[in-house]
């Protein structure tokens, strides 16, 4: 029985022991399973992934999903581009290669005398130029100088003209002559009046000896030179003092040169300056700058700059281009940042360069310079580099196309955000192995039309044409119809079918359009102040103009700019009449303005 009692105890141990291994060891590995789990989630929540989309890498979202804007899948974003400042971004090696880009360490270094070129044109000299007139009313019965250019001789005769005036003053002068001896006073006052119309002393006696009128008079030049302009035809009428021609003395001419703001400082009055022109490239002429403009040109942002050319020969003709080459040029400082001209992208207010700011990874930001004066291919930087900062020197609007695509700032964007760039993420971007393409859809290219739907087309013609009615409405300083209007444009944006884009670079491209003419539209909508609906309209004017070339609407569209527009930087507009009418500016400069560019 004791015996029973050991085994029955037995066999209890033993099944208390199975159960243990068969049940408690699959705890176990669940536990440990668990706790595998909890840390490889642990890992993804502390690696901070970023999740992206590769046709749109502005988008960044902390999970996996769907693109907000053309709803392909997100992708895992590059963990390269961690650590960079806001306004800094990177490019792929690759990239960089295609679009040779190549960077310069740049330091100061003393600033020799150099020579300063200057480009212009000979122009007339305006203290030589005369306006031929007639000195007395009636009918041109007959020129004697027919066509411009012709070279004419002080004293030689141009026009004759039959003058009913004359006739009268001749027979008040015969009249005065056979009464001179009891009224000389009458008799000197007709002659006199007769030399007021430029009849010389020896034309008034024949016309006294021979006792008879004469009814056509002779018109003679008063100066010498060159018939620059006819303006009157025989047969025509003229009043008194009517200009016949304009005439020019073209034995001295102008070279006149146009100056930036930076090259002001080296130039002065009594300078000299040689002067090269294409007609005669190796020959050089001397002169020495005899005047220079004290107004600004606020368009060119450049003054002018004159010498006098001793032109005896007839070797310049008005119109010439030339070159001018001040030497000995000097900076007021001693050192300075040197850097080649191809690093400086110039946007007329802006001088913008691209600092590589990590030696070993090509990491870029733009940078703001304040330029000094050019010499030759250089540019000095007065502020904004320092000795040792390494900038780029070619490839430079690659760069910056880059920094656009990736919402940095850029030349034409100096707050950063995305710009208007078309299809965005693969120029400079690593997205997944693509960075060894090129960007194909690239808006620089905007002057080639992408083939796309008819009904894509009316659909679009629809929403310039609100765009009309926006214009319009600003042309008449209207806001409250501005508003009207792009409210009408957001409406049937919101129609265009992007669907019937079968092709991928329309389709990216008209992406970006949409998005900005939607954000330009609602701004106008929703402000009533017409300045700052100008300022909305200058933006929706780039993006629709982007669209229509592209895309076209099957109608000619001009391309107007008014340089005073925006501060004096310009802005552009379209319209359908070839007659300007500004949308900037309104009733106070509706004239001010000039078509750029036809789109047909």
């Amino acid at each position: 029985m004791n015996k029973n009692i050991i085994y029955i105890g037995v066999a209890l141990i033993v099944g208390l022991l199975g159960g243990y291994l068969i049940f408690g060891g699959g705890s176990a590995d669940t536990a440990t399973n668990k706790v595998k789990d909890d840390h490889n989630h642990s890992e993804e929540i502390a690696s901070g992934q970023m999740w992206t989309c590769s046709m749109h890498p502005q988008i960044m979202q902390p999970e996996p999903g769907d693109c907000p804007i053309c709803g392909m899948d997100l992708i895992p974003a590059e963990t390269g581009a961690d650590g960079l400042l806001a306004d800094q971004f990177k490019m792929t090696e690759n990239a960089m290669a295609l679009a040779n880009i190549q960077t310069t360490v740049v330091g100061s270094g003393a600033i020799e005398a150099g020579t300063l070129k200057l480009s212009g044109k000979i122009r007339e000299n305006e203290e030589s130029n005369a306006v031929q007139v007639t000195y007395f009313a009636g009918r041109i019965e007959r020129l004697y100088v027919n066509s411009t250019g012709e070279r004419v001789g002080k004293g030689q005769r141009l026009a004759t003209i039959y003058s009913p005036e004359l006739v009268s003053a001749q027979q008040e002068l015969l009249t005065a002559a056979s009464l001179k001896e009891s009224q000389p006073e009458l008799y000197s006052a007709v002659r006199n009046k007769l030399k007021l119309w430029k009849l010389s002393e020896k034309q008034i006696n024949s016309i006294e000896q021979a006792g008879k009128v004469q009814e056509y008079f002779p018109v003679y030049a008063t100066v010498s030179g060159t018939v620059t302009h006819k303006m009157v035809e025989e047969g025509d009428y003229v009043k008194l003092g009517q200009p016949l021609y304009k005439i020019a003395n073209l034995n001295t001419v102008w070279a006149e040169f146009d100056a930036y703001e930076n090259q002001i400082a080296s130039l002065k009055e009594g300078q000299s300056i040689k002067i090269v022109t294409n007609a005669y490239p190796n020959q050089e002429f001397n002169a020495k700058i005899s005047f220079i403009d004290p107004l600004l040109n606020s368009a060119t942002r450049t003054i002018v700059v004159r010498a006098v050319l001793n032109n005896r020969k007839d070797k310049f003709k008005p119109g010439m281009f030339v070159e001018g080459k001040v030497e000995g040029t000097e900076m007021q400082m001693n050192e300075a940042i040197n850097v080649p001209a191809s690093a400086v992208m110039w946007t007329g207010e802006r001088s913008v360069v691209y600092v590589k700011t990590n030696p070993n990874e090509p990491v870029f930001e733009m940078r703001d310079v304040l330029l000094g004066n050019a010499s030759g291919d250089t540019y000095t930087i007065i502020e904004g580099l320092q000795n040792g900062d390494e900038i780029v020197t070619n490839g430079t609007f690659t760069v910056d196309a880059a920094a656009q695509l990736q919402g940095k700032k850029s030349m034409m964007n100096a707050e950063g955000g995305k710009t208007m760039t078309g299809h965005e993420g693969h120029l400079g971007m690593q997205n997944d192995g693509s960075g060894d393409k090129m960007n194909n859809t690239s808006h620089s290219e905007m002057n080639k039309r992408i083939e796309v739907a008819s009904k894509f087309q009316n659909q679009l013609k629809r929403v310039f044409e609100d765009y009309i009615l926006l214009k319009d409405a600003l042309v008449n300083d209207n806001a409250t119809e501005a508003q009207t209007a792009a409210k009408k444009i957001g409406q049937n944006l919101a129609k265009v079918d992007m669907k019937l884009l079968t092709n991928e670079e329309a389709h990216n491209h008209w992406m970006t359009i949409q998005k900005e003419l939607k954000n330009s539209a609602n701004a106008i909508e929703n402000n009533s102040d017409i300045a700052t609906q100008r300022g909305h309209f200058k933006h929706l004017s780039a993006h629709i103009t982007s669209g229509i070339k592209l895309f076209g609407v099957n109608q000619k569209v001009y391309r107007d700019f008014c340089p005073m527009a925006d501060n004096n930087k310009g802005a552009f507009w379209l319209s359908l009449e070839e007659e300007i009418r500004n949308p900037y500016y309104g009733e106070a400069m509706l004239k001010c303005g000039e078509v750029r560019e036809t789109i047909e």
